[in-house]
């Protein structure tokens, strides 16, 4: 749960605003700002929303004590239209965003969870740096990367090297490695740490929407437009702005995506005038954009312009030795959300970890292990705590598989099973059993018709013995 103190004098708005917010937030109303001092330094909350309301009469106050707090907490703007101006400038000045009276509940919701990511990693940072240790990850800065393998530590040698740079960044690797997490290293490594980090997923905003949520619009941009409205390049600030799936971008908002990175100048829709671009811009996609420069799907000059250093985030099938410092920074993590007294995991179940293909890679890796939590009767993760798919690779051990047949039979019967239950798993649907079988879908079928073949080796059998020639004596 994610808890919020609301600042503000206006006696009407916690009560409108702590239900609409539902149970993923819990609401503090406190006006004293001496109060939320208090409350701040115990951590009680780990985002501010600060009210400028001009009728109570105290902007200029609320102002101040931003000033005073900024470097503390998170912070988010709610504003009527008279203090608009106000709001806008704190943004520049570390706000996380704000809204306007009444707030839009989702624009709203997303702002306070950007705000408390931003909070909860840098307490992080900073209690691993007053207790002198390093995570798993390394260095401060990298510990919400895990791993110690060489892809790993290569990673973490390349966001050292870019960190203070203000150069385009462009993160690869498929979906799950903790593409978002790099960027976020980038940006706490660096000399931007203490400003707005904007996450913006290109491939979760409507095409017709895009161009307004990244530059933002005036009043009477197009239909619909009630007000003026802060793109999150404008938000990002002096900070860095992360945009990840940025081959999902059409070629026209390409063109113009270009033209802001040359020129670092933005226009918000319906207005004339230029903002300077003054946020660092990191991009990332798990898509070839090579391949789809070929294809013509995506600009070949935007694509020069976005990679100047490129990070492949390795999957994890690329990294097994780190699976198992995963697991268990998983098990400490979700232990403790789930109130669950589960301690670790045990060895027979760490096999059978090590031994999957994770074509989910980590975020596969932490949803299985929060099912395996949920499941556990004991202090140990067991192999059947893991869920379905996990229990078909019991099959691989010798003492259970059946000793009946040829091993090519015995071998044949395995692949078949796997993809029987993959295609059970995934409803029927066979593009996505051969996806998380990491194989094609031709040879998912013929793994199907396999089941009704007979053994190669039983029909070699059946046949009659080829007949032999000898020379004739005679």
């Amino acid at each position: 749960m994610i808890r919020v103190a609301l600042c503000s004098l206006d006696v009407k708005l916690p009560p409108l605003l702590a239900p609409a917010l539902g149970r993923e937030f819990a609401l503090i109303a406190e006006p004293n700002h001496a109060r939320i001092k208090q409350l701040l330094e115990r951590g009680e909350f780990s985002v501010l929303l600060l009210d400028l309301d001009s009728e109570c009469g105290r902007v200029a106050q609320q102002v101040e004590f931003f000033d005073e707090i900024r470097s503390e907490i998170s912070t988010v703007i709610i504003t009527d239209d008279d203090a608009r101006p106000t709001a806008i400038d704190l943004v520049t000045r570390g706000a996380h965003g704000y809204c306007r009276k009444p707030p839009a509940l989702r624009e709203l919701k997303a702002m306070l969870r950007r705000a408390h990511e931003h909070t909860a990693m840098k307490r992080e940072l900073e209690g691993r740096g007053q207790s002198g240790a390093t995570g798993p990850g390394g260095p401060l800065g990298c510990d919400s990367l895990i791993g110690s393998s060489p892809e790993m530590c290569q990673v973490y040698d390349l966001i050292h090297r870019v960190a203070n740079l203000n150069a385009s960044v462009l993160v690869v690797g498929e979906s799950g490695t903790g593409k978002e997490l790099i960027a976020r290293a980038i940006h706490n490594m660096g000399d931007r740490s203490e400003a707005p980090f904007i996450a913006v997923s290109c491939g979760a905003i409507p095409e017709t929407l895009i161009e307004s949520e990244l530059f933002g619009h005036e009043k009477g941009a197009f239909t619909g437009t009630a007000g003026t409205r802060i793109g999150y390049f404008e938000q990002a600030g002096n900070g860095t702005i992360f945009i990840d799936e940025i081959g999902e971008l059409s070629l026209q908002t390409q063109v113009k995506l270009l033209r802001v990175l040359q020129q670092r100048e933005f226009t918000r829709l319906g207005s004339g005038r230029g903002i300077p671009l003054k946020a660092r811009v990191i991009f990332a996609t798990h898509r070839d954009l090579s391949q789809m420069v070929a294809d013509g799907t995506f600009r070949l000059d935007l694509y020069y312009r976005i990679n100047v250093m490129c990070i492949k985030a390795p999957s994890l099938r690329e990294r097994p030795e780190d699976i198992s410092v995963l697991a268990d920074s998983s098990v400490k993590r979700y232990s403790s959300l789930f109130r669950k007294n589960v301690a670790g995991i045990s060895s027979q179940t760490l096999s059978l970890l090590e031994e999957y293909d994770w074509p989910g890679n980590v975020r596969e890796l932490e949803n299985v292990i929060q099912s395996a939590i949920i499941r556990a009767d004991s202090d140990l993760i067991e192999p059947s705590d893991l869920p379905e798919t996990f229990k078909v690779c019991d099959l691989a051990d010798p003492a259970v598989m059946p000793q009946i047949g040829s091993f090519e039979k015995l071998l044949r019967d395995y692949k078949v099973k796997l993809a029987t239950k993959a295609i059970e798993d995934c409803n029927g649907n066979k593009t996505l059993a051969a996806r998380r079988l990491n194989i094609s879908r031709a040879y998912l079928h013929r793994l199907i018709r396999l089941e009704e073949e007979p053994d190669p080796v039983e029909i070699a059998d059946r046949q009659p013995p080829a007949k032999t020639f000898r020379a004739s004596g005679d």
